[in-house]
């Protein structure tokens, strides 16, 4: 079974840093990861988009990511990296890590998410 698996979540105070990290595995059963991004969904709000990357390191940013964050991509370990700087309260929240389309030897996932990791920012 294929799992989005995530690390790098925590408590920071404001103006601190995190890097968050996601990998697709196990990776010996994946053949391709298309574009993977991280979402995130504060108490009492919708998911949404924090920064994407596709396959080719193409980059999407919300407005309230950019020039704070910065997304990558390990396409050869399918993994995706969130560094976040200049961290703000407003910035805690749960964070997904989320795959476009994984393919597999034996079946193709749309729309994968993994299981979620709390970033809290406060002093």
């Amino acid at each position: 079974q294929v799992q989005l698996v995530e690390s790098g979540g925590g408590l920071v105070q404001p103006g601190g840093s995190l890097r968050l990290s996601c990998s697709a595995s196990p990776s010996g059963i994946i053949f391709s990861v298309s574009s993977m991004g991280w979402y995130r969904q504060a108490p009492g709000k919708q998911r949404e988009l924090v920064a994407s990357i596709t396959s080719d390191l193409s980059t999407n940013y919300a407005d309230s990511a950019k020039g704070r964050f910065t997304i990558s991509r390990d396409n050869a370990n399918y993994t995706v990296h969130l560094q976040m700087s200049s961290l703000k309260p407003e910035d805690t929240a749960v964070y997904y890590c989320n795959a476009g389309r994984i393919r597999t030897r034996v079946n193709t996932l749309n729309n994968y998410w993994g299981q979620g990791t709390q970033v809290t920012v406060s002093s």
